[in-house]
């Protein structure tokens, strides 16, 4: 009797405690927030999105359709292709990547699925025109690639916005054929901005201008005083004769500095299109002046003086080739 009882006392037993064991090795179902998720969780729930508002998220989703922005919120939002970029080159695959930040305008607040439909063509239509007035302010230079030829000129876009360069401002060269020109990356200001009738117009010649007064401004400082050249007369004036010496630069020498004697006209002397040899007497404020006068005046002409290395006489006096010298320069 003692040991059937004990038996049964022994099986209860066992039994608790298989029980009790399986409930002490139930797997979690749910992971366990941290004081830092709950708050993160209450802020989110205070955060108020509406339409029409310009919001700011991460891409963490890309599909063929649509693409998904992390908004801080408790919803995520959804850019659809056709909501992405007025540009008609856009790619949805290779223009947005993902941990990329997009700017967008909330216009549903619930696409039906719990989502937040957002457009990022109507951000860009608000906030571009800002960003295009501080380019035109500030004339900063910027890396547009052109999208296709149109009557008079080409088409690219900046800021999600059609901009139009005209033939005229797309080179410092006449531009013959525009065709070749699309799908060229090239260097532009803005020169127009004008939001009310959307139009923006840029320009690549203003650069291409820059760039060139910059270079020859590079070549002039370098020109040495007292540097003996040969150049050609480009062209007369009635106060003297304007001489190019090479490397795109060209040096005045005045009516008075042609030759040893009075003259009435540059014409006395000197033709269009005739070589002459020059000497360099002054470079300042970007302009170059020459002397013929001065290399008459000298005991010595060199016939080649491209190939004299550069040297200083104990007079001060210096004379070389501006062909030998511009060649060491590198730009």
């Amino acid at each position: 009797m003692y040991n059937d009882s004990e038996t049964d006392v022994t099986q209860e037993l066992n039994d608790v405690s298989e029980d009790t064991s399986a409930v002490e090795t139930t797997p979690e179902t749910e992971p366990v927030l941290s004081m830092g998720d709950f708050e993160e969780q209450i802020n989110k729930s205070f955060i108020r999105i509406k339409e029409g508002e310009i919001v700011k998220g991460t891409v963490i989703g890309i599909s063929d359709t649509e693409v998904t922005v992390d908004l801080g919120y408790y919803a995520e939002g959804i850019i659809r292709l056709e909501d992405l970029s007025n540009d008609p080159r856009f790619s949805i695959k290779a223009d947005v990547i993902i941990g990329q930040e997009i700017t967008a305008t909330v216009i549903k607040e619930d696409d039906g699925q719990g989502n937040i439909l957002l457009s990022k063509k109507e951000a860009d239509n608000i906030l571009s025109w800002t960003a295009l007035k501080e380019y035109l302010d500030n004339k900063t230079v910027l890396k547009v690639k052109i999208a296709q030829a149109v009557n008079g000129g080409v088409v690219t876009y900046l800021e999600g916005i059609r901009g139009f360069i005209p033939a005229s401002q797309l080179s410092l060269n006449y531009v013959e054929n525009l065709e070749s020109w699309v799908n060229k990356e090239i260097s532009v200001i803005v020169i127009t901005v004008d939001e009310d009738s959307r139009k923006l117009v840029l320009s690549g010649k203003e650069v291409e201008r820059e760039k060139a007064l910059e270079d020859k401004n590079s070549k002039i400082s370098r020109l040495q005083i007292g540097l003996i050249t040969k150049g050609t007369v480009e062209k007369i004036v009635p106060y003297g004769a304007f001489i190019n010496i090479g490397e795109g630069l060209s040096g005045l020498v005045h009516i008075s500095q042609i030759c040893g004697r009075r003259i009435k006209s540059p014409n006395e002397v000197i033709k269009e299109g005739e070589e002459v040899t020059v000497k360099i007497t002054e470079v300042k404020d970007g302009k170059v002046s020459l002397s013929m006068k001065a290399v008459e005046e000298k005991a010595e002409v060199l016939d080649n003086v491209d190939e004299v290395p550069f040297e200083y006489s104990t007079g001060g006096e210096a004379s070389t080739g501006l062909g030998d010298l511009l060649s060491k320069i590198k730009l």
